[in-house]
């Protein structure tokens, strides 16, 4: 499947976009699960989009830029991986054998994002010692471009030029190597996963979690059962500590 201009152009200013919604409005257009959708559904296949962002998606839970630390750019990555698997044909570990380097990669031009942004920040103090408001907010607004360049930019230069890219990389890669992407595409989940129990106190709930352990695992449950479940179980669980107590019939909202 070949790209078209227009679905490069408007890939590269979602990435731009979602950038900035990450850092101020944050309504989830950063989120892997929701740059996988979107590229799947410009391109046609919203099942790969799902699949390969909700499987980046649980890299980065619990996982954030506190204090200014980098991480890997897993949005930029879902939509480079989810457009470069639909273009070749590929399947879903391609994608992530694919997404994930990218990622990595990009966390460089985070930083360069970061650096570059210091620039307008240090003119915005200077029109702030010189009692210049308008200048203050043009500076905080020409520093939205470092940050929103630094994911439109790759995003852009990768579709572009991927269809050469992908038509090299599925002629040349070994099949060891994709042996190898394919085993990295199935332990992204279950990394994801173990990375987000730690930040969960399991020493206190692990009953919980084996109960839903089983249900996935053995009983087929689907997630929505398993979380309405879960959802029972907290309710019942705060009701018997007192945490929780039943509305009085016929209160008013406030109480």
């Amino acid at each position: 499947m070949e790209i078209s201009l227009w679905q490069i152009i408007f890939l590269s200013l979602y990435a731009f976009v979602a950038q900035l919604d990450a850092l101020s409005l944050q309504i989830s257009l950063g989120v892997p699960l929701m740059a996988g959708f979107v590229t799947g559904l410009v391109m046609g296949d919203v099942s790969m989009g799902l699949t390969v962002g909700a499987t980046l998606q649980l890299m980065v839970l619990g996982v954030a830029t506190y204090g200014g630390a980098t991480v890997p750019d897993f949005m930029s990555a879902a939509i480079i991986g989810t457009a470069f698997a639909i273009m070749s044909g590929q399947n879903v570990e391609f994608a992530l054998g694919i997404a994930l380097p990218i990622g990595l990669l990009l966390t460089q031009l985070d930083i360069l994002a970061r650096l570059s942004n210091t620039y307008f920040q240090h003119k915005a103090d200077r029109y702030a010692e010189e009692g210049n408001p308008d200048g203050v907010a043009r500076m905080n607004l020409l520093g939205i471009f470092p940050w929103g360049l630094s994911r439109a930019i790759p995003v852009f230069l990768g579709l572009y030029f991927g269809s050469d890219v992908v038509k090299a990389i599925t002629a040349y890669l070994p099949q060891w190597l994709m042996g190898g992407l394919k085993v990295a595409g199935g332990i992204l989940p279950a990394m994801g996963i173990a990375i987000l129990m730690r930040y969960l106190p399991l020493r206190k709930f692990y009953p919980f979690m084996i109960i839903g352990f089983v249900m996935a695992a053995f009983m087929k449950v689907s997630l929505i059962g398993i979380a309405l479940l879960g959802f029972a179980l907290a309710a019942a669980y705060l009701y018997l500590k007192g945490d929780l107590k039943p509305q009085a019939e016929g209160g008013d909202i406030d109480d």
